[in-house]
């Protein structure tokens, strides 16, 4: 009988522990469930997501391999898909540069201006961002719009400051400003030391004459 009391006393305690506790129990596991579940179902979005835009990154990167205006349709299909569904894909990024490089060598360069500046705006690598300005600032320098090549090489990172400083020279050249260029492409030898493209850097100051 004693056995019987105790046994019913400790059920009577569990029963009140749990009208007092049951409700905010219950309703922390299911808080935790739910947070274990969009966990997951994050992770496969982002599996999917990732999936998904390698996906047209290789569909870009074999149009570049090919001819025709056809190959120039999938290249800005493929760009625009990524853009618009995968902005913070770094395959995005990836992306983007490949088809500006391969627009701007089949003479298309508003597209590759496009590319360029999206990337430049939006992109999410962040360490493609120098090299895209610098590329976006070849183009710009092609479609003699000078002043907006120039406003690309502003802060150039530690890294692409020699290149920057050539590209600054070339910009300069084309608006006939002698010194100025000058000034620039040796200011780029000193940044690059030994690196090849001096010989060609010096070749430009050498064509100046004596500006």
């Amino acid at each position: 009988m004693a056995y019987d009391l105790e046994s019913q006393e400790k059920l009577d305690a569990l029963r009140m522990w749990w009208d007092r506790y049951g409700n905010s129990l219950a309703i922390a596991v299911l808080v935790a469930v739910a947070v274990f579940a969009g966990w997951r179902g994050w992770q496969w979005y982002q599996g999917h997501q990732a999936t998904q835009a390698m996906g047209y990154f290789e569909a870009l990167e074999a149009a570049t391999g090919q001819e025709g205006t056809d190959a120039v349709t999938r290249i800005k299909a493929a760009s625009a898909t990524l853009r618009k569904d995968y902005p913070k894909s770094g395959y995005t990024s990836r992306a983007l540069l490949i088809a500006a490089e391969a627009l701007r060598v089949r003479k298309d360069l508003d597209g590759a201006r496009d590319e360029l500046q999206w990337l430049v705006a939006h992109g999410s690598d962040k360490a493609l961002l120098p090299l895209a300005k610098l590329r976006l600032a070849g183009i710009l320098l092609d479609q003699k719009q000078y002043d907006q090549a120039l406003a690309q090489l502003n802060d150039p990172p530690g890294p692409f400051a020699g290149l920057y400083a050539d590209r600054r020279g070339d910009i300069l050249a084309a608006q006939n400003k002698k010194a100025d260029a000058k000034a620039a492409w040796e200011s780029a030898l000193k940044l690059l030391g030994t690196d090849p493209i001096t010989q060609i850097i010096q070749l430009k100051i050498d064509a100046l004459g004596g500006a």
